[in-house]
């Protein structure tokens, strides 16, 4: 690649977007941006404060603060950081000093997967490709149970799937930035395919794209 190549990837939470991403990064050499973890780092920085999650300036000054290069996926990962996260993510002025920050990255040399609710529509709308991945709810669910059980906790399926139903609502319903797929966006239902078939789809499309932009 003589120039930087962009893979955006959006869809709701569960879907299998992340797994995606970094199969999809790692197999063509690609830099790797989860760019929920930087909306889960500011409230984190809130939260380790004891700052109101509703305190946009402190929101603001934490987006500014936040380190592409330090997201600490471990720690970002908690479910209690994910749901505050997609409270400060409706701020349209923390979505501007983190957007900033996300296209810089996917301007990086060789070029970057990002994968996020956002990437396709907002943050890289000219991206060489753009994938959506999405699946039921209820998969979703059923997924993020069987996550937390095989790691040795305990959750309740009816609220997990309650969960998931109110963070899509407030992704999709927001006024800047919501969720949906950007109208050249390739579409992933992931509902009845395990990850090995949706990376060997996605690849399909990739290589595709790129076949046509070498020779061009």
């Amino acid at each position: 690649m003589t120039s930087t190549f962009t893979i955006a990837i959006d869809g709701p939470a569960g879907a299998g977007k992340g797994t995606l991403a970094r199969r999809l990064a790692d197999h063509y050499r690609l830099n790797l941006l989860d760019t929920g973890l930087t909306y889960r780092a500011v409230a984190y920085a809130l939260i380790q404060h004891a700052l109101p999650l509703d305190n946009v300036s402190a929101a603001e000054t934490a987006a500014r603060q936040v380190d592409l290069a330090k997201l600490d996926r471990a720690v970002l990962s908690a479910h209690a950081v994910g749901e505050a996260a997609s409270k400060v993510a409706v701020f349209p002025t923390v979505r501007r000093i983190l957007v900033e920050k996300q296209r810089a990255f996917a301007m990086t040399p060789p070029g970057a997967v990002l994968d996020g609710r956002d990437i396709g529509t907002v943050v890289c709308p000219d991206a060489d490709i753009k994938l959506y991945v999405t699946a039921s709810a209820e998969v979703r669910a059923k997924r993020r149970l069987a996550e937390i059980e095989s790691i040795g906790g305990t959750a309740n399926f009816t609220e997990i799937l309650a969960d998931i139903v109110r963070r899509d609502e407030r992704d999709m319903g927001r006024a800047d930035s919501p969720l949906k797929p950007a109208a050249d966006a390739h579409l992933l239902d992931t509902s009845e395919m395990a990850i090995e078939a949706a990376f060997l789809a996605a690849m399909a499309i990739i290589d595709e794209v790129m076949a046509k932009r070498n020779k061009a």
